[in-house]
């Protein structure tokens, strides 16, 4: 495998010194830039765009080619995991994921299986393998996948939801078959990622979308506990490197001393907590990823660079930040703003560096 010609995402995420703020984006590859809307079209539907490793590939590189981007991130879905189950995940226009098959019942808990990567997402293995070759060393390969408490909730709430009312009543009405389901999503998420580690994938960042639903008592038991094992699960050395972890729950600031101890590298963080606070908080015991509010976006350069150095400046001097939007970017950004934020972010950045 080819050495990394650009490395400061790593050597961030490890707290090592770096040249500038590396920074990259959340759904990095995705519907805001017109080529990914052609071959979208082009594969069919989303599914069929996941599941084609060539396709998953190229939309995979697109953003790299038009950004001076730190990383790359798999083009892949947080719910491949409940689809190799069985659970018959499909796409609907403008309402997102639903499944065929919701988990609702204990008998539908004990009827599932723990997933075996190799054997049954073999398309992703293929996409991770086909990106890390076409990157050539040029920038690292993300690897990830949803938190168990999350890709939980689409499979009970058989989709998208606001209220999680089955979710929730399963978890205080059941409490052991909310266990039972979030103990299978754990090993099946561990093995995926460690698959994906194996395959290329050069640090993973597991998504934790709905940890912010919970309440401080819940989160802990029904959501980081779960993601704990997942990090305690990983590979953690590959190919002679340290293969980093971040962890992101988006609404999770009140929360960031109990992540810390999930022996996690960094913490992403969204647009709700001041990164100098977060710092302030977690100390040097972690890498801090984050956290510009993803409608920045919308504004013009003056508001973008605006933004970045503020957020450059509260985090201040020193190692330990992967610059970010604090959640995906969003459909309707204009692609040519995503150029004057990533530019910025360097090239403001530098003098935190020297």
């Amino acid at each position: 495998m080819a050495e990394l010609k650009n490395d400061r995402f790593i050597r961030a995420l490890l707290k090592q010194d770096v040249d500038v703020t590396p920074v990259w984006m959340m759904r990095q590859a995705g519907r805001y830039l017109p080529e990914y809307r052609e071959v979208r079209q082009e594969a069919g539907s989303f599914m069929d765009l996941c599941q084609n490793p060539e396709l998953a590939c190229e939309v995979t590189l697109q953003p790299l080619r038009r950004y001076a981007l730190d990383a790359a991130i798999l083009f892949s879905d947080i719910l491949t995991i409940p689809d190799a189950m069985g659970l018959g995940l499909y796409f609907e226009q403008g309402e997102g994921p639903k499944f065929k098959k919701p988990v609702q019942t204990p008998a539908d808990v004990e009827d599932l299986e723990v997933i075996s990567t190799e054997k049954d997402l073999p398309y992703v293995l293929d996409a991770v393998k086909l990106i890390r070759k076409a990157l050539n060393g040029s920038v690292p390969l993300i690897g990830f996948s949803g938190s168990p408490w999350t890709v939980a909730t689409y499979m009970v709430e058989g989709g998208s939801s606001k209220e999680f009312a089955n979710i929730k009543s399963m978890m205080m009405n059941t409490p052991e078959v909310m266990h039972e389901l979030l103990g299978k999503l754990a090993d099946s998420v561990t093995d995926y990622l460690n698959a994906q580690i194996r395959a290329g994938a050069q640090a993973v960042q597991i998504f934790d979308t709905w940890g912010g639903a919970l309440s401080a008592h819940a989160y802990e038991t029904f959501s980081l506990n779960y993601m704990k094992k997942i990090v305690s699960g990983l590979v953690r050395e590959h190919e002679g490197h340290r293969v980093p972890v971040i962890l992101f729950t988006k609404n999770g600031g009140h929360w960031l001393e109990k992540i810390v101890e999930s022996d996690c590298d960094c913490v992403g963080l969204d647009w709700t907590i001041p990164i100098n606070e977060a710092r302030a908080r977690v100390g040097d015991k972690v890498a801090l990823q984050g956290n510009m509010d993803p409608a920045v976006l919308y504004g013009g350069d003056d508001i973008i660079r605006n933004e970045i150095a503020l957020i450059l400046k509260q985090f201040g001097h020193g190692n330990g930040h992967v610059f970010n939007l604090g959640h995906g970017i969003h459909q309707f950004v204009n692609p040519d703003h995503v150029t004057t934020f990533v530019d910025a972010v360097h090239e403001l950045s530098a003098q935190y560096h020297q």
